[in-house]
């Protein structure tokens, strides 16, 4: 099928990737023209393990296109929107401006397509009551609106995408154009079918509420992990040991049950704070009440290491030095957004310490980004003549580290392991002082 897809940041180009390796004439269009021109030479402009390949494949194909140009998306059936929305400056509220952008721009090119009816299909993470809107605003043009939530785990999107745990479809009221609508996006999706992904079609509400309280429910699986954390450390229990035995339960599961410094990233904060900001907007905003919890618990692991750093330098980092593993919300991703590991790094630094920083792949771009910042090309590097190492994101390659030979480079062999990443007994036997999350 002819497809465009509106956005090619990290869902967008994922996305418009995928469709083409499904065997789709797909065109990618951005407002951005540097990055269009990187994702044309098959060059991917973030780090996604699998990615680089697939783009450069489909690029290649001539199945794959990019372009700034919204009359280069006019001959496609289906137009997938997958902008941002990020939240509002100095409120909790999602804001909704690309997407907006996106719909007024797409609108002129929705004319009735030769194989049939014209599709707009949502896939950006949006308040509830958003679709409806977008629908009214195309429906005279004939054309039809299905809104799809993505489910992309960064450092998995490629395989969330071609083969993810189930498919959503928001579709209109009128049984016909449902119907309709449906069957255009079932051609789109047919591998997908066909390969029994499990597929749920629902009303506009539903499918826009899908994401946002799945991201909802595991941000509250982390806090409430974190929590006990807190009592673990009060009582000289052990939270790993907790959560092991309380994910053998299968109702509760053991993911997303590791204590540590909290999440981050561009989805988990925003898109909580924004479900909170339109409960209150609907009047329902007791029920989720509960969220401000669990973001306060969040911010608290934060501030918990900073804590616990300063007071085993004596109480401050003046004339100290730092080292941090990890720039990266999460490792297998170049994603430094609401980064737990850079707030720290920054509030450590704002207090009189020497940071040095170091991540596989978010390190260049922070070194690009941030030129004042000390960034070092690896873990031994950035160790050298630390006071204090903090591992703050879980790379394999921080996980694999040599203590011996990291400590033949610090100043004082401390180190805080704030993912609960590494075994205790064999960095204590290296002679290292290990502080963990919640555990003794």
């Amino acid at each position: 099928m002819q497809i465009s897809v509106i956005g090619c940041g990290y869902l967008g180009a994922v996305h418009a990737a995928c469709m083409a390796e499904l065997g789709h004439d797909v065109v990618g269009i951005d407002v951005d023209a540097a990055k269009v021109a990187s994702l044309s030479r098959g060059v991917a402009p973030f780090h996604e393990p699998g990615f680089d390949e697939l783009l450069a494949r489909n690029v290649e194909s001539g199945r794959l296109r990019f372009s700034t140009d919204f009359a280069d998306l006019a001959h496609a059936q289906v137009h997938f929107i997958g902008v941002g929305t990020p939240q509002v400056q100095g409120g909790y509220a999602a804001d909704l401006t690309y997407v907006n952008s996106a719909v007024a721009s797409l609108l002129p090119h929705l004319n009735h397509h030769v194989d049939g009816p014209t599709l707009v299909v949502g896939k950006s993470t949006v308040p509830v009551g958003t679709a409806a809107t977008i629908a009214e605003t195309i429906a005279p043009t004939g054309a039809l609106l299905v809104w799809n939530p993505e489910f992309l785990r960064e450092g998995f999107a490629v395989q969330d995408t071609i083969s993810p745990d189930r498919i959503v479809y928001g579709l209109p009221k009128d049984p016909e154009s449902a119907g309709t609508a449906q069957g255009v996006l079932d051609d789109v999706y047919k591998q997908l079918i066909a390969a029994e992904i499990p597929r749920l079609t629902t009303d506009y509400a539903t499918a826009e509420l899908v994401k946002v309280a799945a991201n909802s429910f595991l941000a509250t699986k982390i806090s409430f992990i974190n929590a006990m954390a807190e009592l673990c450390e009060a009582t000289g229990a052990d939270v790993t040991q907790l959560a092991e035995a309380i994910g053998h339960d299968d109702r509760i599961g053991k993911k997303f049950l590791r204590a540590g410094i909290g999440f981050g990233g561009g989805c988990l904060p925003k898109d909580i704070r924004a479900f909170m900001a339109r409960a209150g907007e609907l009047g329902v905003d007791q029920a989720l009440t509960f969220l401000r919890e669990v973001d306060s618990i969040n911010d608290r692991r934060r501030d918990h290491v900073v804590n616990t750093a300063r007071d085993g330098l004596g109480g401050t980092f003046e004339g100290k030095k730092v080292a941090v593993l990890g720039a990266a919300f999460k490792p297998d991703s170049d994603d430094m957004r609401n980064s737990p590991a850079l707030d720290i790094a920054a509030r450590i630094s704002g207090e009189g310490a020497t940071v040095v920083i170091t991540d596989p792949a978010a390190g260049p771009k922070l070194r690009a980004a941030r030129p004042t910042t000390h960034v070092a090309d690896d873990a031994y590097t950035a160790a050298a003549g630390a006071d204090v190492v903090l591992l703050l994101t879980e790379w394999k390659q921080f996980k694999e580290l040599d203590p011996t030979r990291l400590k033949d480079a610090v100043n004082n062999p401390w180190i805080i392991d704030g993912r609960n990443a590494l075994d205790p007994t064999t960095w204590r036997d290296a002679g290292w002082t290990y502080t963990g999350i919640g555990r003794p």
